[in-house]
């Protein structure tokens, strides 16, 4: 997922950024792969070096046992085929690494001829993780590693300022808003970097609704994977390193791999069952040679398409929203972010004709880019107007057929649960060989189109036409030969009054080619605004209000730009007022005291200091100590403890054998888990909490095993009848982790036995 960008670049122009190699990586969850064999990473590294990628950067989270499983594996794999990985230290999954263990993982697989190294060292990264920046320093000493870590939550010049980076990497890859992708995150980094070395983000799509991990939006994707490819391959700022966001994180549908694994995050739907994304890795050789080399060869002709299954308004939206509050967005509804098309790109070796299909409804297609010398990649799009059906993207050529799309999936008012399903299908075709090259190099061509944001649209507009996009202040769209200019006028121009400096390199251009804008240009040099806010940024929401008993939340929460639209209005936008930093301590959760929904609210304003009626903060669960008396052989402590409708069995390294024969004899995964987690600490790996939905019924046979042994069921007697917890109600059926009949009586017939 996306974090907070930091204020962007300000600068207007940079000089070229030569590279000595560039590299592309993808970024792969490695705790997507609970049920991974050999065979299964070996599939998955040759779909990746069929797309010319260069490495997998391994997201791993602190204390995930699925990490100890098939990390042996993915390198036994990769270095069968020659093929490269690296470590992402993931620091927000499971909370931050500790030191030592970094230094440990690093520095025992960094001896593999599958990890990757840059300039002899091993190469490394992090998803986050700034607030345990100074540990590595001692890491860097350790390992001798070349450290480029994902710190975007800071912004470029707070991440670059901590000192203990080797570049830098940026998880901005998503547009703001109902705008498209640009280039403005990469000019900060680019900037503040100062030649240090870059990895620019890449993403096809954005969209995750998993409640059980507080994520339900998206952002636009539509026209993104053609857009930022042309921007990484003909932009001025050229990065060394670009990440692709990602290979298999299917909750958030940013991948490029048909999902595998089990549903997860308590989605009320599975939104990625049957809609493939694997087209999208079909030109990824091409587009990879032409931004390593400036030239590539059109192999083979292709056609890649994808839509929506969904029109944005077609069911409900399940509170899905455009950006999040989470992030500090203005949210949006959904269907002013996404549009109801039907988007295609073309590899071709010459021009062609493209036509879309809805339910045997022909739609006139159109190439809104092509490229240089009609040689490489085309793209285009069309409104579907409402139609539906099954979607066929066809080229043809003097009223002949070359290729089409497989036609598999279709476009229907009809939604799974009643709920728009805002992923995208992606179909894919190919034709005949063509081995044309792409007829002058990328190096020798200039912007012909762009624009810009806020009050930047006409300026960056008119500018780019005449090969002047600063990427800075504009994002350029289109690429060929220089346009002739007009004559000069030899006006010389300044930002208007109140204006950013950063208007200052257009004007001084446009307003000398005879457009001059007065509300953004004056021909008298004016103060200029100075503040400490980027014109680049999209507004905040700066004030806000609500009915009932939510007011007081939105007026506090909305002031600092958390405003989620299911339970606030939005009255004010500008620049953000930064939050107050959440207070010392350890709330991890806040609710409303009748349970109904708060969006967040409660959280964002209990963890600084401001917790108002309706919001309650449970009490901490109170822990049962090890057994004195045992001889070490003791339960130490297992609780069955409530929070929401979840259950967490927690238990010690040290538990008894009967609880641990109770365990063994559960065969889902359940069982499987908390057997391997005991057995896998008396290996020094560190134990955490197992946790599964109290209604699923492996934890209901799980538990319903641990309730055999008296030892156990007489502490929790003790613990839910003698000892009652604190602002928990005692009675077993109140609890809402056992609210279902089957595990109140599983749970109060197991008391009343072991009590007898």
């Amino acid at each position: 997922m996306r974090l907070l960008a930091g204020v962007l670049a300000w600068a207007l122009a940079f000089a070229p950024v030569v590279v000595q190699a560039k590299s592309v990586f993808a970024h792969f969850m490695v705790g997507n792969t609970k049920s991974f064999v050999l065979n299964d990473w070996v599939q998955e590294i040759a779909y990746a070096k069929a797309a010319r990628i260069d490495a997998f950067a391994l997201n791993i989270a602190y204390d995930d046992y699925v990490t100890q499983l098939q990390l042996p594996l993915a390198f036994s794999a990769a270095e069968a085929v020659g093929f490269k990985l690296f470590f992402s230290f993931d620091y927000a999954g499971n909370g931050p690494w500790p030191k030592s263990e970094v230094i440990s993982m690093i520095s025992y697989y960094a001896a593999s001829s599958a990890y990757f190294q840059y300039n002899g060292k091993p190469f490394v990264s992090t998803f986050e993780g700034p607030e345990r920046s100074e540990d590595w320093t001692d890491i860097k000493a350790s390992t001798g590693c070349f450290f480029i870590p994902d710190w975007s939550s800071l912004g470029a010049k707070d991440a670059w300022a901590l000192g203990t980076a080797d570049g830098l990497f940026s998880w901005e890859g998503w547009p703001n808003g109902p705008n498209n992708v640009s280039t403005y995150g990469d000019a900060s980094y680019f900037m503040y970097l100062d030649g240090a070395p870059y990895m620019a983000p890449i993403s096809p799509w954005f969209y995750t609704n998993m409640p059980g991990y507080n994520k339900n939006w998206l952002w636009r994707g539509d026209d993104m994977w053609f857009d930022r490819w042309q921007q990484l391959i003909v932009g001025e700022l050229q990065p060394e390193f670009v990440q692709i966001i990602s290979w298999n994180d299917y909750g958030e549908r940013q991948d490029l791999r048909y999902p595998f694994g089990p549903e997860y995050g308590k989605a009320p739907y599975n939104y990625v069952k049957n809609m493939p994304h694997d087209g999208w890795r079909q030109f990824l050789p091409f587009v990879i040679e032409l931004w390593k080399t400036g030239t590539a060869t059109v192999e083979t002709e292709g056609i890649t398409a994808w839509f929506r299954p969904n029109p944005a308004t077609a069911c409900s939206d399940g509170g899905t929203t455009g950006n999040t509050a989470t992030q500090l967005q203005l949210e949006f509804q959904p269907q002013e972010i996404v549009q109801d098309k039907v988007f295609y790109s073309a590899l071709l070796g010459s021009d062609a004709t493209v036509t879309v299909f809805i339910g045997g409804r022909s739609i006139p297609g159109d190439w809104s880019n092509k490229p240089y010398g009609n040689v490489g990649v085309f793209h285009g799009s069309v409104n579907t107007g409402g139609a539906g059906g099954n979607v066929i993207v066809r080229i043809t050529r003097g009223g002949s057929t070359v290729m089409e799309t497989s036609g598999k999936g279709a476009i229907s008012a009809g939604c799974a649960n009643g709920l728009t399903n805002f992923n995208a299908y992606v179909d894919a075709g190919t034709g005949g060989s063509s081995g044309k090259k792409t007829p002058k190099a990328i190096k020798d061509l200039v912007p012909i189109a762009g624009t810009g944001v806020n009050e930047f649209v006409k300026l960056c507009e008119f500018t780019c036409k005449y090969a002047y996009c600063p990427e800075a202040a504009c994002t350029a769209t289109k690429f060929g030969d220089a346009i002739e200019l007009p004559d000069p006028t030899g006006v010389i121009a300044y930002p208007a009054e109140g204006k950013s400096a950063a208007f200052g390199g257009l004007c001084r251009f446009a307003c000398n080619l005879g457009y001059c804008p007065e509300d953004l240009c004056s021909l008298v040099e004016k103060p200029t605004y100075e503040g400490d806010v980027s014109p680049f940024v999209q507004p905040a929401c700066t004030s806000g209000t609500a009915t009932g008993d939510l007011q007081g939340l939105c007026s506090y929460a909305c002031n600092w730009g958390f405003c989620p639209i299911h339970a606030c209005t939005c009255l004010s936008t500008g620049p953000l007022h930064l939050p107050t930093p959440e207070q010392e301590g350890d709330i991890k959760t806040a609710v409303t005291t009748d349970g109904s929904p708060d969006y967040g609210l409660c959280l964002f304003a209990c963890s600084r200091g401001y917790c108002p009626k309706p919001c309650f903060v449970p009490p901490k669960l109170p822990v049962l100590s090890p057994d004195p008396g045992n001889d070490g052989d003791s339960i130490g402590y297992t609780l069955l403890s409530v929070l929401s409708d979840y259950t967490l069995v927690r238990m010690w390294a040290s538990a008894s054998d009967e609880v641990e024969d109770a365990l063994a004899e559960q065969t889902c995964s359940v069982g499987k888990r908390a057997t391997y987690r005991r057995h896998a600490s008396r290996h020094g790996v560190t134990t955490r909490d197992l946790e599964k939905r109290a209604s699923d019924p492996c934890l209901h046979s799980t538990v319903a095993a641990l309730l055999g042994s008296p030892k156990l069921v007489s502490m929790l007697v003790g613990l839910y009848r003698g000892n009652p917890i604190p602002g928990v109600a005692l009675g077993v059926s109140q609890l809402p982790g056992y609210a279902t009949s089957v595990m109140t009586n599983t749970f109060i017939n197991g008391l009343s036995t072991a009590s007898n």
